[in-house]
């Protein structure tokens, strides 16, 4: 039979077609490319950004601090309160008006060396505590504007309260690992004997045990401690070896999410600035004169010239929102 007596379908289907092995790549391909998506498709997918999850789930999770008093610490029901605690009710509110729906805030307390491992997988979508700005913590994360201020100090008995940095070669000073008073001791003393403890509890047991000769912490928290120690007077907190902001850490480029996040927070410092009772009334909670932790008259004024200093940068929030 000659070829062009053929139909259109018996031709196509002729082995002799030059039309068959084009058809037999294309159906592998496609093959190929429905395995691929089945197998694989995850990785594919955009990846969702906090601000969709929140918007998704109606949640926002936020890991934070059980012993950083007064930002983040457990009272004595175990709750989870603190300044930083209220800055993040500040920012669920935040997300409640933006998004319109009610968000809810889910406290996951959680260890320094955890904070940023569990927001890089995910497991929180914010972190408020005592954190604060490192470059190297940069690489991985992103950090909100800065609402408070701190700085390393040492914890000693009161018998060593001269000590000057020389004095701190071959000392044994316990910091907490991954912080940033670890690196200050560090930067400040390479012959210093670096003592990783667990917690805060962890530090003030070896100090008072003898095991340490300081503790190395933010002085804001020292401060906190020596308010309710039963024996004040045995210990005395010493040196500025560091100071530094304290701010919320957020995954890596979620932009729409920190916009809130800021907005939240220079919000409150510029209401605070202004003097509207609000929130003043949440920052004197904490670091007011009848608070367990009342900031010396120094640090207070630096704490007020650095949230000026954040406020001056963004653009004023118009009075009808604050």
């Amino acid at each position: 039979m000659k070829l062009g007596n053929l139909s259109p379908s018996e031709r196509d289907t002729s082995p002799s077609s030059p039309r068959r092995p084009s058809l037999l790549r294309r159906s592998k391909t496609i093959a190929i490319l429905t395995i691929l998506f089945t197998c694989f498709g995850a990785p594919f997918a955009a990846a969702e950004s906090v601000l969709e999850k929140v918007q998704r789930t109606g949640q926002l999770t936020a890991g934070t601090s059980q012993e950083a008093q007064p930002f983040a610490f457990a009272d004595e029901q175990g709750q989870l309160q603190g300044y930083s605690i209220e800055m993040l009710q500040l920012i669920k509110d935040q997300l409640t008006k933006e998004l319109g729906r009610e968000v809810q805030l889910q406290l996951v307390a959680i260890n320094p060396e955890d904070r940023i491992p569990k927001l890089v997988q995910g497991e929180v979508d914010i972190v408020c505590d005592a954190s604060s700005y490192t470059w190297e913590r940069d690489k991985q994360i992103d950090f909100s504007v800065s609402y408070g201020l701190t700085g390393t100090r040492l914890l000693v008995k009161q018998e060593n309260a001269a000590w000057e940095t020389p004095d701190l070669a071959n000392k044994k000073i316990a910091a907490l690992a991954a912080t940033t008073n670890e690196t200050a001791i560090r930067r400040a003393q390479p012959q210093a004997q670096i003592v990783i403890v667990k917690n805060h509890g962890e530090g003030y047991d070896a100090l008072q045990q003898g095991k340490v000769d300081a503790f190395a912490a933010d002085g804001i928290l020292l401060d906190a401690w020596l308010q309710t120690a039963k024996n004040p007077s045995e210990f005395n907190i010493i040196g500025y070896f560091s100071k530094e902001g304290i701010a919320c850490m957020l995954p890596e480029n979620n932009s729409k999410f920190a916009d809130q996040v800021n907005y939240s927070l220079v919000r409150f410092m510029q209401g605070y600035l202004q003097g509207k009772a609000s929130y003043v009334e949440t920052f004197d909670r904490w670091f007011g004169d009848q608070a367990k932790v009342p900031l010396t008259q120094d640090l207070r004024a630096l704490v007020l010239e650095a949230m000026q200093l954040v406020v001056d940068f963004k653009e004023e929030i118009p009075e009808s929102d604050l």
